[in-house]
């Protein structure tokens, strides 16, 4: 184990980094500029390179420059950190933000991934104030205590966690080419269902099968005898984060909870129709849902794999035509009546079986990225524990 020096983050940062240039006219802070705000850099952004120009607010006075490392001090994003990349240099940041500047002691980068170190993070968390506008103060930020080696040992460190997060970077970027994949199969099995190209014959989605809302009778829809069973109980949220197949879920019914509703079977396609509009997931197990998410279950000449691609094309136009009130819903009506394609089932069959050979792999694909951002989590902890 290396026994480097720690010292305040304040020996060796700009003593002064992220303030106001005075020269500058007061309407400066006004006028259209690349601004780096806390919404992009909470995003996880590495570096800025993907921040977009926009009005600067009356809040937006810090200067920052190339190399500086931007740390959000606002909650819930204290783990927000950026690298300014030279596109930005000289621009304007948020006050949200403590601006650590680098002087010829330390490295950008190595700097950098200090503030992505879960020592840091978790410090920052624990020193919280305020009520209206929970935050850490940069004086705070500054008292950090930051390993000091020399630079060639800073460079080596640099130069590891850099090769580590580009593999976590790579994976991400398969991740996003991989969700492409399943539209592209699907369009190029069947076409556009919106144009329906190969003259497919269409009849109303509540004729290829059983189509009902879910069941929660109950009212008030949160006394407590109705939870912590052994059934689990689906809302719209979880349809919408299941990315196709719910296999997780966070509520559980209890047997007074399952009287007043309905228990449906795996398999089921469950399709939300409010709130969430029209997005789906198949039950992997069986679980009962509330009337805003609705069942589908499948007759003889439909695959519900079909049927999910079809309403994934449709999602984006049929939650834009929803009506509203409160909050956005459809009725039952609107998806029986909706006009679905209906190619041979062969090839709806084929469908299916690609699309469960490209989940697999992307079950694979994601136990890989999990176990990179678990090394790479771990090497900063070593890295800065002096263990690297």
């Amino acid at each position: 184990m290396n026994h480097w020096p720690k010292v305040p983050l304040s020996d060796v940062v700009d003593s002064a980094p992220g303030q106001r240039d005075p020269r500058r006219a007061p309407e400066a802070l006004f006028r259209y500029v690349d601004i780096a705000s806390i919404d992009n850099v909470a995003k996880r952004i590495t570096t800025c390179k993907e921040l977009v120009g926009c009005e600067a607010p009356s809040r937006a006075r810090k200067v920052i420059r190339q190399g500086d490392v931007l740390v959000s001090t606002v909650r819930p994003n204290l783990n927000a950190v950026a690298l300014v990349p030279s596109n930005l240099d000289d621009q304007i940041a948020s006050t949200g933000f403590c601006v650590l500047r680098a002087t010829q002691d330390l490295l950008p980068l190595y700097l950098f991934f200090f503030t992505r170190s879960s020592g840091f993070i978790d410090r920052l968390v624990g020193m919280v104030g305020g009520a209206m506008y929970p935050a850490v103060s940069d004086s705070k930020v500054l008292e950090s205590m930051i390993p000091l080696p020399p630079l060639d040992e800073q460079r080596r460190i640099v130069d590891i966690l850099s090769r580590a997060e580009g593999i976590v970077r790579l994976q991400k970027q398969a991740a996003d080419k991989a969700r492409e994949i399943i539209p592209a199969l699907f369009i190029k099995m069947f076409g556009d269902p919106a144009t329906n190209p190969m003259g497919w014959p269409e009849v109303p989605f509540g004729e290829v099968g059983t189509l009902d809302r879910g069941k929660s009778k109950h009212r008030p829809r949160d006394a407590a005898e109705l939870y912590d069973g052994p059934y689990p109980f689906i809302q719209t949220g979880d349809v919408a984060r299941s990315g196709g197949v719910i296999t997780t879920y966070k509520s559980t019914y209890s047997e007074v909870g399952l009287a007043q509703s309905k228990l449906w079977p795996a398999g089921t396609l469950c399709i939300t129709i409010a709130a969430n509009i029209a997005w789906t997931g198949v039950l992997s197990f069986d679980a009962c849902f509330p009337d805003s998410v609705v069942g589908f279950l499948p007759g003889p000449e439909i695959e519900p794999a079909f049927v999910q691609g079809w309403l994934s094309f449709l999602q984006p136009t049929i939650e834009a035509n929803a009506p509203q009130a409160a909050q956005k819903n459809i009725n039952l009506r609107i998806l029986r009546d909706l006009p679905i394609p209906l190619p041979p089932f062969d090839i709806q069959t084929e469908y299916s079986r690609r699309l469960d050979l490209l989940r697999g792999i992307e079950v694979q694909r994601e136990m890989s990225q999990v176990d990179s951002s678990a090394v790479h989590q771990t090497l900063l902890h070593r890295a800065f524990a002096g263990q690297l």
